[in-house]
């Protein structure tokens, strides 16, 4: 009887269940980007060394390819920075749904990335810095990056995304370059286009002094340089000046603000520092030129382990999108939600900077919040599945699917609870009247339109049927109501199967 009596009481468990459009799965837990949130940025993959570009209504960032490292055993070594050949493309163009462009495979010596490394001669690529100039009538795109410490080269190509080429074969700039004698570090490039379309190049770090520094060369290590570039952005002109910025250590940033040229940079680590130059934060100078000399002036953001934990390496850049001032910097907080610590891996998070009527800067408040979202996501244009603002443990990777972007990517590693959100989808007075995915599927599932959460209101079911293989793609249609006015949409799988239930490439509603 009590058999019989369990069996009726879940029978009434699962038939109140479809009611009420709830499902039986327990959701996936986001790693360390949550509902609400806007920091970090990402946490499907990490992105160290953030840099941004704004054009044409979206900000695009670019970032070291920080990746996890395993010991045999399977466990996570101290990041070596053994990965970073690679550079990693996000964009948005509301601060908060971020689309994933995939990694460009910088490097290629000795067969890095593959073989299909562009910079032949290059066997890392860090700290990327990304300028965009309009040269013979079109729009050209310059990728600064750093082969280890020991020089800078640059890649070019028609659009922020690529495809990208080597334009000289070789480095950019080189010890030997005129002027960058004393530069301990060749590394860590920031490329600024001023007004009248001139470039400069700012780079270098480091202390002198070998393993026992001076106090003076700690203080005054003048390992800073900053380059004119040609017209062409892909040559030096003259010689290299020295910026005598105290206590630098690395990340060379640039910015104009009401006619003033900003230097901002990371403060070294070690030395008797005073109280407005602590060790690990941004400090900035002033100058009327963007040569230089330039003045110091102060801080502006302190080292991420005093909001996060973790410590480490500081670094940023300072941007303005859509008449506003940010600041992307890196900090530990993925690969801490994930290990318990940080271990050297970063993830890029971007925070308001605010310039005060003297030209001095505001101190960042550095946290989780974030940005709040600029404009609302028009849910009745295709929308690439890795746009999203949120995510429940799934991944991306290059996709083959027909008539993408260039370096199309789709979500993947799809198992039953896993999830994808946007924030702010505005469907109008009107409403949604269908939705379609395009998905390839070796096992099938389904994918859940959810309004607000993961368990939110049910506004329709997509099932996925198997289409032959996780790279046959097909475009399936549902039918969806009480999808109206503005909503944080979160697109639930389900499934029965064990392994990757489906990849999916894009969606788009139609309007009612």
């Amino acid at each position: 009887m009590r058999k019989k009596c369990n069996l009726c009481l879940w029978v009434l468990v699962l038939l109140f269940s479809c009611l009420s459009g709830k499902s039986a799965y327990a959701a996936s837990t986001p790693i360390a980007k949550h509902a609400g949130n806007s920091n970090p940025l990402i946490d499907h993959h990490l992105g160290a060394d953030p840099f941004a570009l704004t054009y044409n209504g979206r900000v695009y960032i670019y970032m070291s390819s920080d990746d996890y490292e395993y010991n045999s055993n399977g466990t996570i070594k101290d990041n070596s920075f053994a990965n970073l050949n690679r550079v990693f493309v996000i964009s948005s163009a509301d601060m908060v749904n971020w689309t994933d462009h995939g990694a460009i495979p910088v490097a290629g010596a000795y067969g890095a990335n593959g073989g299909r490394g562009i910079a032949k001669w290059a066997g890392a690529s860090w700290a990327p810095s990304v300028a965009v100039k309009k040269i013979n009538g079109k729009d050209k795109f310059f990728l600064y990056f750093a082969n280890s410490g020991g020089g800078i080269g640059v890649l070019t190509a028609d659009s922020p995304t690529g495809p990208w080429t080597d334009p000289i074969g070789k480095p950019l700039v080189t010890p030997s370059t005129p002027g960058m004698s004393g530069v301990v570090w060749l590394f860590d490039p920031a490329v600024f286009v001023d007004d009248d379309g001139t470039g400069y190049l700012y780079a270098g770090g480091g202390i002198p002094g070998g393993s026992n520094p001076t106090q003076e060369q700690w203080a005054n290590p003048k390992t800073a340089r900053v380059m004119k570039l040609g017209p062409d952005m892909t040559s030096i002109v003259g010689s290299a000046s020295t910026i005598d910025a105290p206590f630098m250590f690395e990340d060379s940033g640039m910015h104009k603000y009401n006619g003033t040229y900003y230097y901002s940079y990371c403060i070294n680590f070690s030395g008797a520092h005073p109280a407005d130059k602590r060790p690990g934060e941004i400090g900035y100078m002033t100058s009327s030129s963007p040569m230089g000399p330039f003045t110091y002036r102060g801080h502006f953001l302190k080292n991420p382990g005093a909001f996060f934990g973790g410590g480490g390496n500081n670094h940023h850049a300072v941007f303005n999108f859509k008449n506003e001032w940010y600041t992307v910097y890196h900090t530990q907080t993925v690969s801490s939600a994930l290990f318990g610590a940080g271990k050297g891996y970063r993830s890029p998070h971007i925070n308001k900077l605010v310039h005060n009527p003297d030209g001095s800067i505001q101190e960042v408040a550095a946290n989780y919040t974030g940005v709040k979202q600029l404009s609302n996501l028009n849910p009745y244009n295709r929308v690439e599945a890795e746009t999203f603002a949120w995510n429940g443990r799934i991944l991306t990777e290059n996709s083959s699917a027909p008539g993408g972007p260039f370096n199309n990517q789709h979500v993947t590693n799809i198992h039953n609870g896993d999830w994808i959100a946007v924030g702010n989808a505005d469907f109008g007075s009107g409403g949604a009247r269908t939705f379609k995915a395009n998905v390839a599927s070796a096992l099938g599932g389904k994918i859940e339109v959810r309004l607000d959460s993961p368990t939110g209101k049910l506004a329709g079911t997509l099932n996925v049927p198997s289409t032959g293989g996780t790279q046959n793609w097909r475009e399936i249609e549902t039918a969806v109501s009480g999808a109206a006015g503005v909503h944080n949409v979160f697109f639930v799988f389900t499934g029965t199967g064990s392994g990757n239930l489906f990849n999916f490439d894009y969606w788009q509603f139609t309007q009612r």
